[in-house]
């Protein structure tokens, strides 16, 4: 279902390398070593690092149409529900854990909203237009990112050039509920400097979000994301990555008000400068994100949230076989709602260190510990490490310790208790088996645990202001826990036919009562298939089930089968046209109790690349 491709990844995330390496001139393919910088304070090989990471490609991402969290669905250990449509409220679920447990990264910023009831991303307004790739890092990851990841990180990145020279895409997509899309990418690339900027817009009338009403609910949304780096000397490198995304999104504030909506704007800036001082590599970052929502008709109208960050990272290899990442950053957050302001931060230090005691072993070790303003500091720890059984089967293990720390609303909001709020904790484990086929495709497996205690809720407590009749934000008894396994596999029949499919069994418990949202079983498969040299057709199926919903008495939604039909037609070796019809056979379902999902869509489109 996805792969890595064979390039660098020149924006990093983390750390990003300080040389490009040597190119040919006239739109060259840049050819680079197979690394990944996610997952981790130092650089490591998809196939041999032992967290488990999934990615979805470009190619998988277009295919899901004009909102990212198609191909996101599609990847085993992830699902997503939506209060409807495009630019609605959607949430990723990593492992059978919800959006405060997911960290999210976009080149670099973490972009999730610190000015919500808890700090989470809304997914549904993610486009896909400029990105270039998703990738899912699995288990608790607070050594590594610090709060918010105890499910996992996203880690996405826009589109970058890979050949010298000037370089760039461009596509529209027309599709049903009168959506249209067009994004262009353009860039530039030498042995010295990179440029890459994306701008996109978005329209949509869209389709009634709840089941009570036929009021359609719309979304537009412009986008523009930035990626410039340089070379100053061969040990100096500065660069910068941004992001701006300005829109408005309908939405049924009630089952008899279907006339809400919300504008928001988001502006994300990351400037970085890396020095190379002998076998070590030296990076100081600096980074702004803001995220300003208006919604008319709520409850609450203003909301302004905004984060600053300024980290350290130094890596370097202590021997052949050791490698050792160190480093600090600070965070402030600062939340505005309706002119109540609330602000916080906290100051992190960090360790990796990597070793590859033999051809066939990797192992490494991650240490975090923050200090907050407001609360007790908090220690996580990463243990990973991968064994190469021999040519074709790897196994993998990671043992996690994470935190969540209460967000500023539930700190200072207006349900505040008189008693400060402790983070949450958690545990996390998984173990995995991947198995080659050679060039024919691979399989793998992995059985995966958490549990999280010192839970955060809203109910009635002592701790209670006597303002508060409804209730405040409380430390809760009983724990979280999600236990199961993920099954994903990639053949080629033929050398003209694919076929990959991910299944995922997932339990997750609160105090021993099952989670809304989370469906027990989830299956996809996909079939691929060149007719010709320049005709690709496809045909995709997901299956849903068990899947609960609701307040107090929780009660099934109905389990649903998907089929999804897509062609693409190369015209040139630079341009295409696409097509697709979601949702076939026009099923019924939801993911999200009086909530639509999409009813049968087509959508096509034309790309072309330069």
């Amino acid at each position: 279902m996805t792969r890595l491709t064979s390039k660098l990844l020149l924006c990093s995330t983390l750390i990003a390398p300080s040389i490009l390496a040597a190119q040919d001139t006239g739109g060259t393919i840049i050819e680079l070593e197979d690394i990944v910088v996610f997952g981790g304070l130092l650089p490591t090989d998809l196939n041999t690092t032992g967290a488990t990471i999934d990615v979805a490609e470009s190619d998988d991402i277009q295919r899901g149409g004009v909102g990212a969290t198609a191909a996101l669905d599609a990847l085993p250990g992830v699902s997503v529900s939506a209060n409807g449509g495009l630019g609605g409220s959607a949430t990723v679920r990593i492992r059978g854990l919800s959006g405060p447990y997911v960290g999210v990264r976009l080149d670099g910023i973490d972009i999730a909203d610190p000015s919500g009831p808890q700090t989470a991303f809304n997914f549904g307004r993610l486009t896909t237009g400029s990105l270039d790739r998703m990738a899912v890092v699995k288990g608790t990851q607070s050594a590594v990112y610090g709060s918010e990841a105890i499910a996992g990180v996203v880690e996405i990145e826009s589109w970058r050039p890979e050949v010298s020279g000037i370089s760039g895409k461009a596509n529209v997509e027309l599709g049903s509920f009168e959506t249209r899309a067009a994004n262009l990418s353009f860039g530039y690339l030498d042995d010295r400097a990179e440029l890459a900027v994306s701008i996109g817009r978005v329209t949509s009338a869209g389709f009634p979000a709840r089941d009570t009403d036929d009021e359609n609910d719309g979304f537009e949304q412009n986008t523009i994301n930035l990626f410039a780096a340089y070379q100053v000397s061969d040990a100096i490198r500065l660069g910068i990555t941004g992001l701006w995304s300005d829109g408005t999104a309908e939405y049924d504030q009630s089952a008899t008000d279907p006339l809400g909506e919300i504008d928001e704007t988001r502006r994300g800036l990351r400037a970085f400068g890396e020095v190379q001082v002998g076998a070590w590599t030296h990076e100081l970052s600096f980074g702004r994100y803001q995220i300003d929502r208006f919604d008319a008709g709520g409850f609450t109208r203003d909301f302004l949230g905004e984060r600053d960050t300024v980290a350290y990272l130094g890596t370097g290899e202590l021997s052949s076989g050791m490698s050792l990442a160190f480093g600090a950053d600070w965070t402030e957050e600062r939340a505005e709602l309706d002119g109540d302001a609330y602000e916080a931060s906290n100051s992190a230090v960090f360790a990796e260190l990597k070793a590859n005691p033999s051809d066939a072993v990797e192992v490494s070790l991650t240490l975090r510990y923050d200090d907050y303003s407001d609360f007790d500091g908090q220690l996580s720890g990463r243990a990973a490490l991968s064994y190469q059984l021999n040519d074709a089967t790897l196994l993998r293990a990671s043992l996690g310790t994470g935190y969540r720390a209460p967000s500023l609303y539930e700190r200072f909001g207006p349900y505040a208790g008189s008693t400060p709020l402790d983070p949450e904790e958690s545990l996390s484990f998984d173990l995995g088996v991947e198995h080659s086929y050679g060039d024919r495709g691979s399989v793998k497996a992995t059985v995966f645990w958490a549990e999280i205690d010192n839970l955060i809720g809203f109910g009635s407590s002592s701790n209670c202001l006597p303002s508060q009749a409804f209730g405040c934000y409380i430390q809760t008894d009983g724990k979280t826990e999600t236990r199961g396994v993920e099954i994903s596999g990639t053949y080629a029949i033929t050398d003209r036919v694919r076929l990959s499919g991910a299944y995922t069994l997932t339990n997750t418990e609160n105090d021993g009562e099952r989670v809304v949202r989370m469906p027990r079983h989830d299956f996809a498969l996909a079939l691929e298939a060149d007719v010709t040299d320049r005709l690709q057709v496809g045909v995709n199926m997901t299956r849903v089930a068990d899947t609960l919903d609701g307040f107090g008495v929780l009660t099934p939604l109905d389990d649903y089968t998907v089929w999804d039909v897509s062609a693409r037609y190369e015209i040139t070796e630079s341009a295409s046209v696409y097509g697709a019809i979601d949702n076939v056979a026009d099923v019924s379902y939801q993911t999200v109790r009086g909530f639509n999902a999409p009813e049968r869509t087509i959508r096509f489109g034309v790309e072309t690349s330069f």
